[in-house]
């Protein structure tokens, strides 16, 4: 770790992207974020072939491809919460992605050590149209009082032989997460079962972000999201 922070190095400026083989954005998952901060990426390139990765863990990749210069070497790449723990990502290709960008983004994604599993350009992807609303419907389960949050995790860790419950795996990730994905997957599909739960939007206007730790408000437990990780591929 001590290595790799090594050769880092921070900068405020869109400009020093110039110096590298492949960006990954990771701001906030809105459209007019990820748009200013796109453009800015896609215009300071050194060459065309250099790939655009956004680290997006709903938001469809098609649709965020119309803010930069060369679509088909743009891609999503979802992390999992909490990275550092969970050893896979999601590779999403757009409409106009190419073969090579796929081919590339996978073989970074296998040097980071992180399986991969490639998943079609629908809101969501893979991973959190199935997860974020097993989620929240464990959390409606605790609004209505059908049993405690204790129980509600026990009864899924028992009953399923699961290493985490639904309330657990909310915490790791951060119901500010689970909130946004969810809004995303109902604006983006219009179907009423990805509707949040009050209990949940409760949580995170008041600042906790986590079921199990509501007493830690927002600056305590909040995982600072970086804007822009760019990375040579050279050796």
């Amino acid at each position: 770790q001590m290595c790799i922070r090594d050769r880092c190095t921070q900068s405020l400026k869109f400009e020093d992207v110039r110096q590298c083989d492949f960006v990954i954005e990771a701001v906030s998952e809105e459209y007019q974020v990820k748009n200013k901060v796109l453009r800015k990426i896609s215009e300071n390139l050194k060459h065309n072939d250099v790939i655009i990765a956004t680290a997006t863990s709903a938001l469809p990749i098609t649709k965020l491809a119309k803010y930069v210069k060369q679509p088909e070497t743009f891609i999503g790449l979802h992390f999992y919460h909490p990275v550092a723990i969970v050893n896979v990502v999601e590779i999403i290709e757009g409409m106009q992605t190419s073969e090579q960008t796929v081919n590339t983004t996978e073989q970074l994604a296998f040097t980071l050590g992180k399986d991969v599993i490639d998943s079609k350009d629908y809101p969501g992807f893979l991973a959190n149209r199935i997860l974020v609303p097993y989620i929240n419907e464990a959390i409606w389960a605790l609004y209505q009082g059908v049993a405690s949050k204790e129980d509600i995790d026990k009864a899924i860790k028992l009953g399923t032989n699961a290493q985490f419950g639904p309330l657990t795996i909310g915490d790791m990730m951060g119901l500010d997460i689970v909130l946004n994905v969810l809004e995303i997957l109902h604006e983006e599909f219009g179907d009423s079962k990805y509707r949040p739960c009050p209990l949940l939007r409760n949580y995170v206007e008041a600042g906790y972000l986590a079921v199990s730790y509501t007493h830690l408000t927002l600056p305590t437990i909040y995982s600072v999201q970086i804007s822009v990780v760019a990375v040579s591929l050279k050796k």
